[in-house]
């Protein structure tokens, strides 16, 4: 604005819009919530961005649509805007990462602050997908504990801690597991590579039960709609069938809408091959 590109009359025109005061973006720019992240960054100095903003940064994809941006100001007093949450808190040097240009929260800070937070699935959710692109071990997390007497939602940290695995490759897979879990099927084996298959390569299952021979695999929207992908995925059945795999595919209605019904196939499936 100040060399006169744009000026202040097509700032507020058409095209641009306002993420938040004081920050605009072309209108053509696809809003999302790494974007929303960046915006924010500008708006206090010294300021780290920290939640679910911060694990979208760092490429830990488990945010839910919509969710605020969390921008963390240390000890200073300013008020929230919309779309932006301002969180006082404190972080040490270690706590806080630079991405790009932006400060955001590290990996095992942002995880630490989101479980204390999320209710029990979310917060693992968020704990596999930041393990896995942090590359630390979820244990990790306890050591703030040490740092912080009873911090608030402390007590939510060590369940989530066991419940994890990193290993899971999307939010899906990790809210599936804890579902069948919850409903009597035993932990599986995450990411499981089938040596013995006869194929010119190494197919893999989202979770499985060695012993029996027997995996699940979610199947997202991607699976149905991409020509690609289905052939791949009838492909890679007819090789693990080949070696006596049973797979069971598990759909959205199956994860969300009759989570008891599917686990209870699972249930019997593993039963059956006992």
């Amino acid at each position: 604005m100040a060399a006169g590109v744009p000026t202040r009359g097509q700032l507020a025109g058409p095209g641009f819009r306002a993420l938040y005061r004081g920050a605009h973006v072309e209108a053509s720019v696809a809003d999302d919530l790494v974007l929303r992240a960046r915006a924010a960054g500008l708006l206090v100095e010294g300021a780290a961005v920290g939640g679910y903003a911060a694990a979208a940064v760092l490429g830990a994809e488990c945010a839910p649509r919509g969710v605020p941006v969390e921008l963390v100001v240390g000890r200073r007093r300013l008020r929230a805007r919309r779309g932006l949450l301002v969180r006082q808190d404190v972080l040490r040097p270690d706590e806080v990462v630079v991405v790009n240009g932006l400060r955001v929260t590290s990996p095992v800070r942002t995880a630490y602050d989101l479980v204390r937070a999320l209710d029990a699935v979310e917060g693992v959710v968020a704990l596999d997908a930041l393990a896995a692109v942090g590359e630390f071990e979820p244990g990790a997390i306890l050591d703030h504990v040490a740092a912080r007497e009873h911090p608030r939602g402390y007590r939510r940290l060590a369940p989530a801690v066991e419940a994890a695995d990193p290993r899971a490759q999307s939010a899906p897979e990790t809210r599936l597991r804890l579902s069948l879990i919850a409903h009597g099927v035993p932990r599986p084996e995450l990411q499981y590579a089938v040596l013995d298959a006869r194929a010119a390569w190494v197919p893999h299952l989202d979770m499985a039960w060695p012993e029996k021979k027997v995996g699940v695999e979610y199947q997202g929207d991607q699976h149905r709609t991409d020509p690609v992908q289905w052939r791949r995925d009838q492909e890679r059945w007819a090789v693990l069938a080949a070696a006596g795999w049973l797979v069971i595919p598990a759909t959205w209605e199956d994860l969300y809408r009759r989570p008891a019904a599917f686990a209870a196939r699972v249930r019997a499936a593993l039963e059956a091959r006992a």
